[in-house]
């Protein structure tokens, strides 16, 4: 959007003013819910709110992210809600594992569990005990549609030292993400399905931006309800250009097998909806040069 708008933020990542429209991208390539978030907010916070609020048949139970995707808290309350969190995460090795019992030593991964003073990170699980059945009830409220994830986390996360139910999330989340990090380090094949399936949301984007190509991209109106207008439309032409992208591609390659030429998994699997080349965002406009028209006529008869 312009940048002298009060809804406009500047976004120190991206480096640039505007504003974030966020996705959240199937596995079937397309958009199932966006929203406007703030520029300054962790990305994490919003991002459960995408899976809780869709009302679409697709019920979604594995989310891929980048590393603004994640956080403690948000991997505690993906779990509590059924949800498996599975982050591309940068700078993984910053990251500090967490042991469950201090009196366990580790062979040859022992080094994980140490912070930077060499001290071992443990659980501590009574915290976790304790606060349970307040975790249960934060989660039963969010199913129930009483209160959102993005609220829950922002109010949480305020004095945050000194909230003892913030914390509870946050010992439950180290708890969780310690055995996800585990599982990424050591299976290979779990890495390549996490960095294919952020790769697709990031193509998403990509095409999404392409799509909508109208005044350089810019959103004019500085009615939020109209931006969100404009970021839902988009969605929407954008999800029909992909399936349409989709029925080209199966016609092409039904055309193909008729035709006797091999068509293996391995090809399919690098053939993506998110062509451009066969799309004219201008239309399509003929010269017709056939057609015989008389000479206007100048004179005004006056």
């Amino acid at each position: 959007m312009y940048r002298r708008n009060l809804m406009a933020e500047y976004h120190i990542r991206y480096g640039g003013w505007g504003g974030i429209a966020y996705y959240h991208v199937a596995d079937n390539y397309v958009a199932i819910f966006s929203h406007f978030i703030p520029c300054g907010v962790w990305e994490a916070v919003y991002i459960l709110d995408g899976l809780l609020e869709n009302l679409s048949d697709i019920s979604p139970h594995t989310l891929y992210s980048d590393t603004q995707g994640q956080s403690a808290p948000v991997f505690a309350l993906a779990y509590l809600l059924g949800i498996k969190l599975m982050p591309r995460i940068r700078n993984l090795k910053e990251l500090i594992f967490y042991k469950a019992d201090k009196n366990v030593h580790y062979e040859n991964i022992e080094a994980l569990f140490l912070d930077g003073k060499e001290r071992q990170q443990v659980i501590d699980w009574k915290l976790i005990q304790t606060h349970w059945f307040d975790m249960m009830r934060v989660v039963l409220s969010i199913r129930k549609g009483k209160i959102s994830t993005a609220t829950l986390l922002r109010k949480l996360g305020n004095y945050s030292r000194k909230n003892k139910l913030y914390q509870a999330f946050r010992e439950l989340g180290r708890v969780v993400r310690t055995e996800f990090l585990l599982q990424y380090i050591q299976d290979m094949e779990m890495r390549e399905k996490i960095t294919a399936g952020t790769n697709k949301a990031e193509a998403y984007n990509g095409f999404a931006k392409w799509v909508f190509f109208g005044d350089d991209g810019i959103i004019s109106t500085n009615n939020r309800a109209e931006q969100e207008k404009c970021i839902k439309y988009n969605q929407l032409v954008t999800n029909a250009i992909i399936l349409q992208n989709v029925a080209d591609q199966t016609a092409i390659i039904q055309d193909l097998l008729e035709e006797g030429y091999p068509v293996t998994k391995e090809a399919l699997a690098s053939i993506s909806p998110f062509v451009t080349e066969s799309r004219k965002r201008f239309g399509d406009y003929s010269l017709d040069m056939a057609i015989s028209e008389s000479a206007p006529g100048y004179t005004l008869g006056l």
